[in-house]
């Protein structure tokens, strides 16, 4: 896995020995880049269930002011840790080592821009989240909110939690879900 362009374009990105996570695979994470391109520049990125950090990291280094980066296994945290320090951009990063739903609490932005989540799959925490996004106030109607999740994954509670999709991309195994607050 590497990142794919910006400041930090090619150098390889290490991760979590074992099947804990699925690093997003470099064509899967190009194609999102290209969509999320207008939102980059100068933004706040919320990378939550980060695994090796690499998509909060391609964010700062196509232009995001800051990231956080939000996971609570050990080995993925140093790996993320060890990835921010190599690329160069741990400056502009804020690792969050505990679980996502108490972590974003501790987010303290006046508005987030883009807010990226691949959970595990199969237990509804894409739900969970969306829940506690509903009420926080750097959640706006400008929040762009990407949900990595399995293509069968139903998402039409959001119009329920205040939430419109207002995009789906598919892959072969997997989809892309754009999420912004009504």
């Amino acid at each position: 896995m590497r990142v794919i362009a910006g400041k930090a374009r090619s150098l390889q990105l290490k991760t979590p020995k074992g099947m804990a996570t699925r690093p997003t695979t470099d064509r899967i994470k190009e194609t999102l880049f290209n969509m999320l391109s207008p939102y980059l520049a100068d933004s706040v990125f919320i990378d939550l269930f980060s695994g090796s950090g690499g998509i909060g990291i391609e964010a700062l280094s196509r232009g995001a002011r800051h990231a956080y980066l939000v996971e609570n296994q050990k080995d993925a945290i140093a790996c993320i840790q060890e990835n921010l320090k190599f690329t160069g951009l741990a400056q502009n990063a804020t690792l969050l080592g505990q679980d996502v739903f108490g972590a974003l609490s501790c987010i303290h932005e006046k508005e987030a821009d883009v807010i990226f989540m691949d959970p595990p799959y199969g237990k509804d925490y894409e739900k969970r989240v969306l829940e506690l996004l509903q009420d926080l106030s750097y959640v706006t109607e400008n929040t762009l909110i990407v949900t990595e999740a399995a293509l069968a994954a139903d998402f039409s509670y959001a119009e329920m939690l205040g939430f419109t999709v207002i995009k789906e991309k598919c892959y072969k195994t997997n989809k892309h879900v754009f999420l912004q607050k009504k």
